[in-house]
């Protein structure tokens, strides 16, 4: 399995100082975002994205995927992504998000998607590229992984696929759920997040009430065994991407690291995947 760094967390960066960041983080490669306020904007990709990955490929790394907010074929540019991504040797993108807009509509909405699937599996044929649906928890359609795999099943598995992410998936399904997504979706598997996290409590001021919700935590120290998490890959036989998220700046981390703490910690994560992914 090889590490990519999601550009996403380096996005203050230019993209020849993101990569040497990602170099002395000892990762393989780098997950390029190419969507509105990314690396690469998506009205610029047939020149930008081309210069990015000469970039990165000088300083010794893949540009293994691209994210991208792609949601329908006939979004605007589109295939100009999808084209330009392979022509530059890039296999897998990752599309963007479908709400889940609440109880009663979600069967309509699978349906949705599939026809939106199907356009979307014309485009990446076309272009040899694989587009694939990232699981978030939340209110999104991709939350659950039999979802996702009520999206994919019956579509062509070379050209489109799950982006699973145990994190998410974990938070939906801490038990067996994130074990029984893998197990559903292993015919699909194409790409895997990287991220953990713990539950942490607050208090509701109007209500008086405890809540609890997620927040990213240092990989060694979260709830997703991400030990058994990568048995499991390479049971399905799975020895693809892994896209660490760095998701540590912001209210959704257990801390608010500034750059250069996120790249220490960065590190530590990478140290502790090494140990076990073989």
């Amino acid at each position: 399995m090889q590490l990519l760094m999601f550009s996403k967390h380096l996005q203050e960066l230019s993209v020849e100082r993101m990569g040497e960041r990602v170099k002395e983080m000892g990762l393989d490669g780098v997950d390029l975002t190419t969507r509105p306020g990314g690396h690469v904007l998506p009205e610029n990709v047939r020149t930008d994205l081309p210069k990015a990955v000469k970039t990165l490929e000088a300083q010794g790394l893949k540009v293994g995927m691209v994210t991208t907010s792609i949601t329908d074929a006939t979004d605007p540019h589109a295939e100009e992504i999808l084209a330009t991504a392979a022509q530059c040797g890039i296999r897998f993108a990752k599309l963007g998000y479908w709400s889940y807009k609440g109880l009663g509509t979600l069967k309509a909405s699978v349906e949705e998607a599939r026809q939106k699937m199907a356009r979307l599996q014309a485009l990446a044929q076309k272009h040899d590229i694989k587009v694939c649906v990232h699981s978030h928890s939340g209110n999104y359609l991709s939350a659950e992984a039999t979802v996702v795999y009520l999206i994919l099943n019956g579509f062509d598995p070379h050209a489109v696929g799950a982006y699973i992410d145990p994190g998410h998936m974990t938070v939906e399904g801490g038990l067996g759920g994130w074990k029984m997504g893998i197990d559903i979706l292993a015919d699909y598997i194409a790409l895997v997040a990287v991220k953990t996290f713990g539950w942490f409590s607050e208090r509701d001021v109007k209500t008086g009430e405890t809540r609890w919700r997620p927040k990213l935590v240092p990989l060694s120290e979260g709830i997703v065994p991400w030990r058994e998490v990568c048995a499991c890959l390479k049971q399905i036989g799975f020895n693809g991407y892994l896209s660490v998220h760095s998701e540590y700046q912001g209210g959704s981390s257990w801390r608010d690291l500034n750059l250069e703490e996120l790249i220490e910690q960065t590190k530590q994560d990478v140290a502790y995947l090494r140990t076990f992914i073989g």
